[in-house]
């Protein structure tokens, strides 16, 4: 009887082992995404969700992932940094998705990444720029697929040299928390080295989700300093711009930097003046001076625009590159897996040795989990083909040039930047791009 109890044992594991090796390719690939659909950052959430909804049902029309359909599960980061953790872990725990794209918030960024190393998650960063994320602490199962703040700031302190060289004063209206302030600490740093003498009138950080800016308004109108960076997003930037137009706060000496502010032009309307400084967090843009064009690119800007109402701003232009990031590092990890479905820990590795396209440049993923992403810049102007800003004077600035390397601080590597990297800028290679 003990030789036969054995012997069942050992059949039922080989039975248990047939069952999990015929499971290894999964019925499907549960996804969770992360991204504001509440709150005043809903206008730059939403459109990252249709955005995903569109391009995951391509996907599963293509095939989905390594012949998998993906199937998404979407949480609200508008329903604060607690909730969302407790949401993250529920779909983990209670719902077994191994996939995330998480997050928009700088601020939910830094709650989720240690957590979902803990659960073991492959978790791309999909849209938050905090550089001290994967400079702080290497990361197994944790990438993130576009540039950090120090790629933006850097790129957007050449683009403001190279555009208005004598200035001496600077002021900042950023949010209160992690991005505002990181932002900053890039940015000034940076101008520091092309202008040490640059003197810093003002430092404004109005709470995230403000809804009155009269303050920071009358200060900078006392002042009048003659730059003024504001890195604000979604609701809070369009604020700022509407109650400021108001006030008569642009169109005097001042030049606005707003290395955001692609994202609000089309919701901003006539709000947005010319000659404000804008960048896209990337080389994002419905009118890419080098992909407008690309079959690709024009099919997404015109499902996009048929599903919401509005050309993508660059969230959008981000879920793309996580999503299709994401199905570049699957399979790459099912290739060196010998075929089989891989676990997260091995899409996380494949991820960091790759590179991939979406609708900009191509974007190449390092070893530390830093995507590699260029950088677009331009001034706005008015075309009356347009009920809305415009870009002009666009400039792409390669990421290499702009962004920390691997091992070190972005605090400490932007003060010993050569202030001789300005001049590239006027190379054959960074030609400016009017608008089209």
């Amino acid at each position: 009887m003990k030789r036969m109890f054995v012997s069942s044992l050992f059949a039922a594991a080989a039975l248990v082992h047939g069952a999990a090796s015929a499971q290894d390719k999964p019925a499907e690939l549960k996804l969770g995404i992360t991204t504001f659909t509440s709150g005043a950052a809903s206008v730059f959430g939403v459109p990252a969700k249709a955005a995903a909804e569109m391009l995951i049902e391509d996907m599963n029309k293509a095939g989905g992932i390594g012949g998998v359909k993906i199937v998404p599960s979407f949480i609200d980061e508008g329903i604060g940094g607690d909730k969302l953790l407790s949401e993250y872990r529920r779909l983990v725990q209670e719902q077994g998705v191994r996939t995330m794209l998480a997050s928009i918030s700088s601020g939910n960024c830094n709650i989720i990444a240690p957590v979902a190393e803990d659960l073991k998650v492959l978790n791309v960063m999909w849209d938050c720029g905090t550089e001290k994320i994967l400079e702080a602490k290497r990361y197994k199962y944790v990438v993130r697929t576009q540039a950090n703040a120090t790629t933006e700031m850097v790129a957007t302190v050449l683009y403001l040299m190279k555009t208005r060289p004598d200035f001496k004063t600077v002021a900042v209206v950023n949010q209160d928390y992690a991005w505002g302030r990181d932002s900053w600490e890039i940015f000034i740093n940076t101008l520091k080295v092309f202008k040490p003498d640059v003197r810093v009138v003002a430092e404004m950080f109005p709470k995230l989700g403000a809804s009155d800016f009269s303050t920071e308004i009358s200060r900078l109108q006392a002042l009048k300093p003659d730059v003024v960076l504001n890195t604000g997003w979604g609701g809070d930037l369009d604020t700022f711009v509407r109650q400021g137009g108001q006030r008569g706060l642009f169109g005097g000496t001042t030049t606005f930097v707003m290395p955001l502010l692609e994202s609000s032009l089309e919701r901003l309307g006539a709000a947005v003046p010319a000659g404000i400084i804008a960048g896209a967090r990337g080389d994002h843009y419905w009118a890419h001076p080098e992909t407008a064009n690309d079959p690709k690119h024009k099919d997404f800007v015109a499902r996009f625009k048929a599903k919401t109402g509005a050309n993508p701003i660059y969230p959008a232009y981000h879920m793309a590159q996580a999503l299709f990031g994401l199905k570049v590092g699957y399979e790459a990890a099912i290739k060196a897996n010998g075929g089989k479905w891989p676990a997260p820990e091995q899409v996380a590795e494949a991820m960091r040795t790759m590179k991939f396209k979406a609708y900009g440049r191509e974007i190449t993923m390092r070893e530390d989990g830093q995507g590699l992403e260029a950088q677009l810049l331009g001034i706005t102007k008015r075309d009356p083909k347009y009920p809305f800003a415009v870009i002009d004077k666009m400039v792409l600035v390669p990421a290499e040039l702009v962004t920390t390397p691997v091992g070190q601080q972005s605090v400490t590597w932007v003060k010993s930047i050569n202030p001789a990297l300005a001049k590239v800028l006027s190379t054959d290679q960074f030609k400016t791009h009017d608008f089209k």
